[in-house]
């Protein structure tokens, strides 16, 4: 049996109250359950302070505070705070200072200004993991899902690691980087060329492949003179070939579009003149926007486009190229 039971009538009044104007504690509950309150609408369990804390708990072995709910709806712990505060912190010496487990949903979630806040003087703030699924979600409506902030000049708002020979971080989608970006490893683009933007002079969108040369300052057009010394480069992105990378990069419209500079791209070409074959060097072509195989080496300097690395025995055709310039 409890040492002491209280039971009230009203909802309003406490079942057990416990005041202490010495500065003590209210009720202290020793046992198997020290203090164990229950309550069918209202909170089984209510503390008030006026300078501290509200509801103490402290164990020697397991949790200072357990809650448990039973109504998918709800939560084990739940913590407000109407002043702008912390709804629920956590504090541990060296151990962890918030614990959510959770066999199928989301082990913490918080709501408010600051959701979640975990601080600790020499390890995690906030550590999460699963074991089949994402160890910390962050998710917003207006601004960022996940924001971090290092203060130390060697660390980083945001680390990722993998000690399974995976990636540390994978970004999907668009990624804006507003300062300087310092890469320790190798870099792997999934791209097969660096391309830039250009101005296109022509009413309509180019297709992929097509030849272009230089028309003006950041403006090009369509190639459509034999050894043109202006050649630029290939429009990228025909077939399966991506660009890797792309500078000056303003928004892709038909008015504005990557042109591969280096790397491997599929380019049109034309072999009326001379077969092409692989190796060859390709300039440009009468046909608007194709290349062709470069066989006047006097012409030839400084009009190459790039080298074959497939072949075109007769007529138009589209062959992947290792674009050169020279």
């Amino acid at each position: 049996m409890a040492a002491v039971t209280g039971q009230s009538a009203k909802l309003a009044v406490p079942g057990v109250r416990g005041d202490n104007t010495a500065g003590g504690d209210g009720v202290v509950g020793h046992g198997r359950r020290g203090v164990v309150g229950e309550s069918p609408t209202y909170q089984g369990v209510y503390g008030k302070s006026v300078d501290n804390a509200g509801v103490v708990g402290e164990s020697d072995r397991l949790h200072g505070v357990f809650g448990t709910c039973h109504n998918p709806n709800g939560a084990g712990t739940f913590g407000v705070n109407d002043k702008g505060g912390q709804g629920v912190q956590g504090y541990s010496q060296t151990g962890i200072g918030v614990l959510g487990h959770t066999e199928s949903g989301d082990g913490v979630v918080g709501h408010g200004r600051r959701g979640v806040v975990g601080e600790s003087p020499t390890y995690q703030g906030v550590y999460g993991k699963s074991g089949d699924n994402a160890g910390v979600v962050g998710e917003s409506d207006r601004l960022h899902g996940v924001f971090g902030i290092c203060h130390n000049p060697n660390g980083g708002g945001l680390y990722g690691a993998n000690d399974a020979g995976g990636f540390a971080a994978v970004l999907d989608g668009r990624v804006a980087i507003a300062g300087d970006c310092v890469v320790r490893g190798d870099v792997q683009l999934m791209g097969a060329d660096l391309a830039e933007q250009f101005g296109v002079t022509e009413t309509r969108e180019v297709e992929p492949g097509t030849v272009m040369v230089l028309e003006g300052e950041d403006q090009v057009r369509v190639s459509s003179t034999a050894y043109d010394c202006k050649v630029a480069g290939v429009i990228s992105g025909a077939g399966d070939y991506r660009p890797g990378l792309v500078l000056d990069h303003r928004g892709h419209t038909a008015r504005r579009q990557p042109l591969a500079l280096v790397g491997k791209v599929l380019c049109k070409v034309d072999a009326s003149d001379a077969p092409i074959e692989l190796g060859d060097l390709l300039t440009t072509s009468t046909t608007p926007g194709h290349a062709m195989k470069a066989v006047d080496q006097g012409r030839a300097f400084g009009a190459v486009l790039g080298k074959a690395m497939g072949t075109c025995a007769v007529g138009t055709g589209v062959v992947p190229v290792l674009v050169g310039l020279g």
